[in-house]
């Protein structure tokens, strides 16, 4: 499998996929009934590979590996450093491995990679003077701490009846409904808390430590100031007016807890053979690290689109935001 049969490098040495970046079908107008279903249910679509992946790890997550709304009831050191001590285990495991196999390991080289260079190991403007081990600091001491005390909020908040909760026996379609809302409310979160979080001085105080990583890494993710962690999460705060159960907050909690991994893993593609391949990275949010302005989401919600800072990777979009920027400064 070979990069070049699927885009291109620049003057630069960059290389960049040929396709567009492209919205799902949910929100075509006039709508086109065929190719929703595809996207529904083909594969990559919808619902698979990622949501039913992150839909499982949360049934399995609160399953085997939670605290019983019995026990949240009472705030109490042993159940919440449980939960602290499970959400650092699978940090470290889902961010490492794809540190492992793509930068420590580097399986594919600079295969369907974005910028040819791998981050410096002497990188005077982080912590430690390197860019991974600022990276796992601050993910590992801040973002995995803040995460967790969103989810011990709301399991205490469900056990005491401040948080709406159904069960499956009680409404079962809405149940699994939220499964399928809850992408759609982690984009839409995302995107408002992004946007929030380049006001220029919240920018200057937090947002800009996460923009350090000009090239990113898996670990780049979840690297942000405190302050920037309490705003990206507390979109699980809307459990406090959605009626739901506490599975549901745990997939939008990991969800926003690990996938920042393969947002930033700066490959486009995982390459497991010669034909055999899937799509590790987003390119759109990898635009965002370049140049800032553009990409504050991605996904199937066009919200950058009605916005205006949409750029699908394409030589016009790049002439677009050239033009916006001058409009800016005139």
């Amino acid at each position: 499998m070979d990069d070049k049969d699927y885009g291109q490098e620049d003057a630069r040495g960059h290389w960049a996929p040929d396709r567009p970046i492209s919205y799902g079908p949910a929100f075509d107008w006039p709508p086109d009934p065929k190719r929703l279903v595809k996207w529904l249910f083909g594969f990559p679509g919808y619902f698979l590979p990622w949501n039913v992946f992150y839909a499982a790890m949360a049934l399995v997550l609160w399953t085997w590996f939670s605290p019983g709304l019995e026990t949240t009831k009472t705030l109490a050191p042993g159940w919440i450093a449980y939960l602290l001590v499970r959400n650092l285990i699978l940090a470290v495991l889902v961010y490492g491995a794809w540190h492992l196999w793509l930068y420590s390991w580097k399986r594919q080289g600079t295969q369907f990679k974005y910028n040819r260079q791998f981050p410096k190991e002497k990188a005077p403007g982080f912590l430690f003077g390197n860019q991974t081990y600022d990276n796992m600091f601050h993910t590992l001491a801040s973002g995995v701490p803040i995460w967790t005390a969103y989810e011990v909020l709301l399991l205490w908040a469900y056990a005491n009846g401040w948080a709406p909760v159904v069960t499956f026996a009680e409404s079962p379609v809405w149940f699994v409904a939220v499964f399928f809302l809850v992408p759609l409310i982690h984009e839409v979160g995302f995107y408002f808390c992004h946007r929030l979080l380049h006001f220029s001085p919240l920018y200057e105080i937090a947002h800009k430590l996460h923009h350090r990583n000009i090239n990113p890494g898996p670990w780049s993710g979840l690297s942000m100031h405190p302050i920037e962690h309490l705003i990206y999460f507390s979109t699980i705060l809307l459990f406090f007016l959605i009626p739901s159960h506490p599975v549901h907050m745990i997939n939008l909690a990991s969800r926003l807890g690990v996938s920042p991994a393969q947002g930033h893993t700066g490959f486009d593609r995982v390459v497991l053979g010669e034909e055999a391949s899937f799509e590790a990275s987003y390119y759109a949010h990898y635009l965002h690290h370049k140049y800032f302005e553009v990409n504050y989401a991605d996904g199937m919600v066009p919200l950058d689109r009605w916005f205006g800072s949409f750029h699908d990777g394409t030589p016009e979009a790049h002439e677009a935001m050239k033009a916006r920027r001058q409009r800016r400064s005139t």
